[in-house]
């Protein structure tokens, strides 16, 4: 649903323009404060339903039980084609990051690979993707 919002309607279109250029966004006449509210009380609820899904696995409500997390998400956006300087990405190429860092995770625990080393294949991944990024917009 997500998906086809952001690429099929006009509030997608404007999220994309924002994350391109606020200032030019604004200048296109795309109501800044309104969208940025729209999206944070939409993941406001996504990560309120994702609280309740992980406590119904878990049995307890453990807030610190994602921390260390963000470079994997970090990780899957940017594996998944999406801009660090923003304006590009998709929900589906998201996916496909996230489950190419699941593979890569699970074959380093395979290996029996400690998990700092784990964090360093992570961070080569981010630095080679955020390359290949750099290097796919200067040409």
């Amino acid at each position: 649903v997500i998906a086809l919002t952001l690429k099929y309607t006009r509030f997608g279109r404007h999220l994309f323009a924002i994350g391109s250029s606020e200032r030019t966004a604004r200048l296109c006449g795309v109501r800044i404060d309104w969208c940025k509210f729209v999206v944070y009380t939409i993941a406001a609820a996504l990560a309120g339903l994702a609280g309740v899904m992980e406590f119904s696995k878990l049995s307890v409500g453990d807030p610190t039980v994602a921390v260390g997390l963000e470079l994997d998400v970090i990780a899957a956006v940017i594996i998944g084609g999406g801009s660090l300087l923003g304006g590009r990405g998709s929900v589906a190429g998201t996916i496909a990051g996230a489950a190419i860092m699941s593979v890569i995770q699970i074959g380093c625990s395979q290996q029996g690979l400690p998990n700092w080393v784990q964090q360093i294949v992570t961070g080569t991944i981010i630095v080679g993707a955020v390359a290949l990024d750099r290097w796919r917009t200067k040409a």
